[in-house]
């Protein structure tokens, strides 16, 4: 199948050839006819699937079928997400795609002024991208009224819900209008996204692109055994004898991100950190110099990493593992994608060995255990309590802080709540900033 057999017009096709692409991937072509048909959609697809253009292109094709209002445009299509680099990679796509049409679209989150997100509003646009927070700051001054939006796309609605932005959803499902076409895209039908999808979608047609919770199959996983206190010597050795040009790190904290990044750069190793702590301009840069290759190593928090949209990301290393294991199928997620292989290597220490067997039990499968030699675990070092980022979300756990208002959000939807870890320790949730 080619781009050509799915209902686009000319611009969009010669959008797509100048990009290099011919044949949609799989969640394409079953996205694509799905929402020009102009029903409902709930779409689980993991990351690097090509989910953005599942939606941007027919998106595009739709608001192009009818005449551009004259005046000030209203807003049309809404795109919201759950963090600023994700925002800022739809509108991208956006921008990539529509380049040939007479459509106007924007992009809009926190961590940077209000003040030319408001001009560029007021001016009017066709298909607006943001994130949920600086929408309602926006709504709140008046630069943005979404009385006559058409569509509505919640993109990695699950991350959404574990962000605790369901008190900011819900505000602005109050403000669109009744009548309109909602698509809701997320990594797996969880039960607190099938929840979410009974109250906002009507009759909406289901596409599953890959077996739930499962690792893509062209990555390559493996476990390195190593003591808690040569974690840091292992990756750094790892980088160095491997060469490796280009990795992406994850810690479970943004303190423990800062601190790696220091000692990496003290080993003779580029590395930045980016999580939510960082400014804006500061994630930005950090981004851009580990995509131009300027820094080998980007250290980075779960909820920091959203986003980062890299083809041909070589490595993943889970350098502290997540104590929810749905977090570590997104993680090694960002490698091995546009039909590339990847290696996603865990650096497991003898307080995780729980948190591994949740893993592999989500998994259906053991991932490859590999010692490497210099760096033999002791085994009479016992396992102490980890200080955890992240709370598994469940009918009884309550969501991370409202990122707006600082009250604690709940989701209101049933799920399965999960054990407490092993050690005993109930998680903390750790606060977020405004998105």
């Amino acid at each position: 199948m080619n781009f050509t057999d799915l209902g686009l017009r000319a611009e969009l096709l010669r959008a797509l050839a100048d990009a290099g692409y011919t044949s949609p991937t799989p969640i394409q072509a079953k996205a694509i006819p799905t929402v020009l048909e102009g029903g409902d959609l709930m779409a689980a697809a993991q990351t690097g699937t090509g989910k953005t253009a599942g939606f941007t292109l027919p998106l595009l094709e739709k608001l192009s079928r009818k005449e551009v209002p004259e005046g000030k445009r209203p807003v049309r299509a809404l795109i919201l997400t759950p963090t600023r680099e994700l925002a800022a990679q739809v509108h991208d796509s956006v921008r990539t795609y529509g380049q040939h049409l007479p459509l106007r679209s924007t992009v809009v989150f926190g961590g940077v002024s209000i003040n030319p997100q408001m001009m560029k509003l007021r001016k009017g646009v066709d298909i607006l991208v943001a994130t949920p927070g600086r929408l309602l700051d926006l709504i709140q001054q008046n630069a943005v009224t979404l009385r006559e939006v058409e569509t509505l796309i919640l993109d990695e609605a699950d991350r959404m819900l574990d962000m605790g932005f369901i008190h900011d959803i819900r505000k602005v499902l109050a403000m669109l209008p009744k009548q309109r076409q909602t698509l809701l895209f997320s990594a797996t039908f969880s039960d607190d996204i099938k929840a979410l999808a009974d109250q906002l979608l009507n009759k909406p047609d289901l596409i599953e692109v890959a077996p739930r919770n499962t690792a893509a199959e062209r990555i390559t996983q493996v476990v390195h055994p190593v003591d808690r206190q040569r974690k840091r010597e292992l990756l750094s050795h790892l980088i160095g004898t491997g060469n490796w040009r280009q990795v992406l790190v994850f810690t479970r904290t943004k303190h423990g991100a800062n601190r790696l990044t220091e000692q990496l750069q003290q080993d003779g190793i580029s590395a930045a950190a980016i999580h939510g702590n960082k400014s804006q301009g500061a994630r930005t840069k950090a981004l851009a110099d580990f995509k131009n290759g300027r820094v080998r190593a980007l250290v980075a928090t779960d909820i920091a990493a959203r986003g980062i949209d890299i083809d041909q990301l070589p490595y993943v290393v889970n350098y502290e593992l997540p104590n929810v294991p749905e977090d570590y199928v997104h993680r090694i997620g960002r490698t091995g994608r546009a039909e590339r292989e990847g290696i996603a290597v865990s650096l497991v220490c003898v307080d995780e060995h729980s948190f591994m067997r949740d893993i592999e039990r989500l998994l259906k499968a053991q991932v490859k255990k590999q010692v490497i030699e210099g760096f033999e675990p002791d085994p009479t070092i016992r396992p102490e309590p980890i200080q955890l980022g992240r709370k598994p979300a469940g009918r009884n756990a309550p969501r991370a802080g409202n990122p707006r208002s600082g009250q604690r959000a709940n989701s209101g939807q049933p799920g399965n709540a999960r054990r407490k870890p092993a050690n005993g320790n109930q998680p903390r949730t750790a606060s977020r900033g405004r998105r």
